[in-house]
């Protein structure tokens, strides 16, 4: 096979994330549309993320954020964004550089992005993909299998929170439409 001197995965993976930039400002500018939220996964110890200890510590190597109806100060730019969200009813401010972000998902029309992210630690290899953390997801208006996926995913949360160290894992098929 030839070198890609051109490096055509960097300029995808660029222009996928033009893709989310362009959404996530246009709803910073002018809130979410109909039903479309946001499922964001990023890694916690990539450089620039800023999260507070209490999130690092319970998520060291990556967490899933949704934006849906609990967010506040959406601001983007060329390089990332930052968000306020409550975590067990405790307000967090985290930044995010679009470097870090692994996936993103918009359940509401089944919109996926995966981004390959590098670490500092791991300059040559492709980084080990672990599954998303639960989160509490907040909704009004879904199908009953979603209801009741999103119900599993916050008693399992709230189990989480409620003394074990670790979380159980929920992948994100258990959120999509059947």
């Amino acid at each position: 096979m030839a070198d890609d001197h051109i490096r055509y995965d960097i300029l995808a993976q660029e222009a996928l994330r033009g893709v989310m930039r362009k959404v996530l400002a246009e709803v910073a500018r002018t809130g979410l549309p109909g039903n479309h939220h946001f499922f964001i996964t990023f890694l916690t110890g990539a450089p620039g993320v800023r999260v507070s200890s209490r999130l690092r510590e319970r998520y060291p190597e990556q967490m899933t954020i949704v934006i849906q109806f609990q967010y506040w100060d959406l601001k983007v730019t060329d390089t990332g964004f930052e968000v306020g969200l409550s975590f067990s009813d405790v307000p967090e401010k985290l930044e995010i550089p679009f470097s870090a972000v692994r996936g993103f998902y918009d359940p509401s029309v089944n919109f996926e992005l995966e981004f390959d992210v590098k670490t500092d630690a791991q300059p040559d290899e492709e980084p080990a993909a672990p599954a998303p953390e639960p989160l509490t997801i907040v909704s009004e208006k879904k199908p009953k299998a979603e209801k009741k996926a999103a119900a599993e995913a916050e008693k399992k949360a709230t189990a989480a929170d409620a003394g074990a160290k670790g979380a159980e894992v929920v992948s994100l098929d258990a959120f999509r439409k059947k």
